[in-house]
């Protein structure tokens, strides 16, 4: 027996297009800081799967990230443009696939507007590392996993659900069309 009532079926599907689908984007990235950045190529046998902070997610629904002009990703973008980055805010949220295509440029204004200081970690000699290259990942689609009212909500639905075996789903999911 179900535990939902065929007759009140919850809605927990929210497809979302153009502008809105950027601000779930954003809001998800915000969350998260960080992906799985995952080529398609075949030019080698290693994993094709790196985690990558995030620049900036700009106003279009792009994705910016700073990477080494000599890295393996770099390569395989050189190959084949299509990515595939995965995003996760929270244990039980905040969960976001995005499918598109990324491309590699060394534009120096660019790389003044995304640097961070933390990033010398990896670029030495700063902001003008000639090794610094910009990612610019461009959104054609994606899916998402979410919750409708909040972490906080939601966490209670949880216990509550655990407690009297009731189910109290606050999920929410859906596509997304850039």
């Amino acid at each position: 027996m179900n535990s939902i009532n065929e007759n009140q079926e919850e809605n927990n599907r929210e497809d979302l297009a153009g502008q809105k689908a950027v601000e779930k984007i954003r809001d998800l990235i915000d969350k998260s800081g960080s992906c799985f950045f995952v080529t398609s190529t075949t030019l080698n046998n290693s994993h094709k799967s790196r985690p990558m902070s995030v620049q900036k997610t700009d106003d279009e629904g792009n994705i910016w990230f700073l990477s080494a002009k000599d890295s393996m990703k770099n390569m395989e973008l050189a190959a084949d443009t299509d990515v595939t980055l995965y995003f996760q805010g929270s244990s039980y949220s905040d969960f976001l696939e995005l499918n598109g295509h990324a491309y590699v440029t060394d534009d120096r204004a660019k790389i003044e507007e995304l640097w961070d200081p933390t990033v010398k970690a990896w670029f030495t000699e700063g902001k003008d590392d000639p090794r610094i290259s910009v990612i610019q990942f461009v959104p054609d689609s994606g899916y998402y996993w979410d919750n409708k009212h909040g972490n906080a909500i939601a966490g209670i639905k949880v216990l509550i659900s655990a407690m009297s075996g009731k189910t109290m789903d606050d999920s929410i999911e859906g596509t997304l069309k850039v």
